[in-house]
């Protein structure tokens, strides 16, 4: 099952939507699923520095979730260094910062990427052909970015 959320953004240009997507009966957990989403629309620029998320209860009522799954999604982003939670007001989008060592960073790259690589070179994909469609996603983000 496939459920939708829209997070309104309010630019001078209009409303642009933020959609978090839950697939039910996933490998991957809910809380995971809607932090990596968020961390997604952070770095292609859909949501942008100060921009407010809704609340802890608001996104579990429309997500149609337990309210911890998304205090923990939220939890795992305030110490990622992703959202800030301000106390009374919520939880925004924080302003970018080193918040890990160098190595650490290193460490956490390695852990998305084994299983990047493991799945595309089983899907057949040489090392060449990854490399295209990583530097395709690139230019896409970066076109993205504010």
């Amino acid at each position: 099952m496939l459920l939708l959320y829209y997070v309104p953004q309010y630019s001078s240009q209009g409303i642009a939507m933020f959609r978090i997507q839950i697939t039910t009966g996933s490998s991957q957990p809910i809380y995971r699923q809607v932090a990596d989403q968020i961390r997604h629309g952070v770095a292609t620029g859909k949501l942008a520095v100060g921009d407010p998320l809704p609340s802890v209860r608001a996104l579990a009522t429309e997500l149609v979730v337990n309210p911890n799954t998304v205090a923990k999604a939220y939890a795992a982003l305030v110490r990622d260094g992703v959202l800030e939670s301000q106390q009374g007001r919520g939880y925004f989008v924080a302003k970018r910062r080193e918040i890990y060592s160098r190595a650490e960073r290193t460490r956490r790259l390695g852990e998305v990427m084994d299983p990047f690589l493991a799945e595309a070179l089983s899907l057949g994909f040489d090392e060449d052909q990854i490399i295209v469609e990583i530097q395709k996603r690139m230019r896409k983000i970066a076109r993205n970015q504010p």
